[in-house]
């Protein structure tokens, strides 16, 4: 989970490993840090759904909005770590990825462990400031975290349960925010994001198709094939009508549909421009997604503070 965004790093090219001491570099890299498109394509919807909770004239909560930063950052790390321990040795197969810090051996899987205790333990320190059924939602998520990364040994649409993984701070945002979730609000939005990670991952996996047949490995860029622009036409489709449910059962306005068009407009330019035998233009594509989650957060802010 949360492993998107990721790659193969390049000696002193990237801050972490210009910034911080060898031994922490390696688990700056295992958690991601250097890559921090993860953490923004997390964050995204738990922050929509605080900021559709927020009341006419107000704000989002900004406690909660840091709160659900920095847990995005953290639960992103343990995704990743997660995922290298289960693929340390397809990694070692796979050009983009040979050189992550479990695959080439630089950190032990019992360190990286350790390390995923520590990242859980901070994660959960922030879970408990939280009311009680929001608690009860972030544990049951944790199912997904774990599961997610054997996912593309045994279906063709790992991309779908990464979107049940990622998306899931729509379910929690708002009831962190309002007590409860509002369901007509939060399942449309959840269904919307599961369907906007499919369009932005399967384009991110068009990068590995090739390693992939190789190893083994199954992924909707396989499945879909030279089709995907047509099945990704169609997950946006099904992205714009969850977010109009969304924001008609909350009451949204013009500053919000005006905002959920420009996201998709947005969108449309990937699917539509994207070469997906190019792989520094599919992850280019990928990496502009952090601009649709900020598109259409701006939206509900001044959707609220304009009702």
């Amino acid at each position: 989970m949360y492993t998107s965004g990721s790659s193969s790093s390049t000696p002193g090219g990237s801050w972490v490993e210009r910034a911080l001491p060898t031994p922490v570099v390696l688990y700056a890299q295992l958690m991601r840090l250097d890559k921090p498109i993860g953490s923004w394509l997390l964050a995204w919807p738990g922050l929509w759904s605080i900021a559709l909770a927020a009341g006419p004239g107000q704000l989002p909560d900004l406690w909660l909005t840091a709160l659900f930063g920095v847990g995005a950052v953290l639960m992103r790390g343990a995704g990743c770590t997660i995922n290298d321990l289960w693929d340390r040795d397809i990694d070692k197969q796979v050009a983009r990825t040979r050189s992550r810090p479990l695959a080439a051996g630089a950190v032990t899987p019992t360190a990286a462990l350790v390390f995923l205790a520590a990242q859980l333990s901070l994660s959960l320190s922030i879970l408990l400031q939280l009311n009680t059924y929001t608690q009860v939602l972030g544990v049951a998520s944790l199912l997904l975290v774990g599961t997610y990364p054997l996912m593309k040994r045994i279906t063709w649409w790992p991309q779908a349960f990464l979107g049940l993984a990622m998306n899931y701070g729509a379910l929690m945002g708002y009831s962190a925010a309002a007590g409860a979730c509002d369901w007509g609000i939060v399942l449309p939005l959840y269904a919307a994001g599961v369907n906007w990670t499919l369009v932005y991952d399967t384009i991110y996996a068009h990068q590995d198709k090739a390693d992939d047949k190789l190893v083994g490995v199954k992924s909707t860029a396989l499945l879909f094939g030279d089709d995907t622009k047509k099945w990704a036409a169609g997950f946006g489709a099904l992205q714009v009508l969850g977010l109009g449910f969304a924001g008609a059962a909350a009451g949204c306005g013009v500053p919000y549909y005006a905002a959920v068009a420009a996201a998709s407009a947005h969108q449309a330019w990937q699917v539509g421009s994207v070469d997906l035998d190019n792989g520094p233009d599919c992850m280019a594509k990928f990496v502009s997604n952090k601009w649709y989650g900020a598109v259409l957060y701006a939206g509900i802010v001044a959707d609220r503070l304009l009702a």
